[in-house]
């Protein structure tokens, strides 16, 4: 389905701000901070330190733009520009980072505090771009490589690969390095889910009333929603319903419920959370 204009400029700032972020998080938070939770970012922390002629910015920026040959020279249709964008956009804040505000040190002496920002600012951009259907590449540019020319579990090989990552990190730093590389790994993993699951959140309801008429002109009308309505009836009473189903905002969500109570006092409601909708108005499928 083609976009316009608008949408467009949505979603290239939605990208921006994606890569900005997991740009932030990796350079101020992990990089000084030894984390090596896996990825092209936990490589780039473990080589910076065995090869130290090169900073893991550089070797950040190195394997990311690899990949992008790589992707290029392997891939076609699937190797969007989306990918390419936020890969060439991620190496380079990274890299104009170091130029602009090299770091000796971690920011701070608090090692937690800096553990979650290393971990809450990389999974909420990757959350952005993974709802929009971008990515950093690195990583996700191996998966798609690895779908397409093998019949290997990519998932799980992606899984292994960041383990191995952050567990090197006992052997090449130390136990506390090491140690929070896989517990940023573990965190990093619920988070990105969790984030996506909140952007995508909507309340979808079940109206059991006698008084359909009314629910459906309010929910199609002032809240500018469609709506389904089929026959029921009680089972125990026997006596004729109508169930209305919608599905809205969370702010819409609360405006219904109030007025509910001034429309059918006696409705039976049901309200589901839900972040997978696709249709207008929603997630395009």
């Amino acid at each position: 389905m083609k976009l316009s204009g608008r949408e467009l400029f949505h979603e290239f700032l939605l990208m921006t701000l994606g890569t900005a972020l997991v740009s932030v998080g990796v350079y101020f938070f992990k990089f000084p901070n030894n984390f090596s939770m896996g990825g092209v970012s936990g490589l780039a922390v473990l080589l910076g330190r065995l090869v130290p002629m090169l900073s893991p910015s550089a070797f950040n920026g190195i394997i990311n733009l690899l990949f992008l040959v790589l992707g290029f020279l392997m891939l076609d249709k699937g190797f969007g520009f989306r990918t390419v964008y936020c890969s060439i956009l991620y190496a380079g804040l990274v890299q104009l980072f170091e130029i602009l505000c090299p770091l000796s040190a971690p920011l701070t002496d608090q090692l937690m505090l800096e553990l979650l920002f290393a971990v809450i600012l990389p999974a909420l951009g990757s959350a952005i771009l993974f709802n929009i259907g971008a990515s950093s590449g690195g990583t996700d540019i191996a998966a798609m490589i690895l779908k397409k020319y093998t019949g290997l579990d990519v998932g799980r090989a992606l899984l292994f690969s960041d383990v191995a990552i952050a567990a090197a990190a006992l052997a090449i730093f130390d136990i506390q390095a090491g140690l929070c590389s896989l517990l940023g790994l573990a965190l990093k993993s619920v988070l990105v889910d969790s984030a996506i699951e909140s952007f995508n959140r909507r309340k979808a309801f079940f109206i059991i009333t006698s008084q359909p008429e009314p629910v459906c002109d309010y929910v199609t009308h002032t809240l500018g929603r469609g709506a389904t309505v089929w026959q029921a009836q009680g089972a125990y009473t026997g006596e004729e319903h109508h169930v209305v189903l919608t599905v809205l905002s969370r702010g819409q969500a609360v405006i219904l419920r109030r007025q509910l109570k001034v429309m059918d006092p006696r409705a039976f409601l049901i309200v589901a959370n839900s972040s997978e909708i696709f249709g207008k108005g929603f997630l395009r499928a």
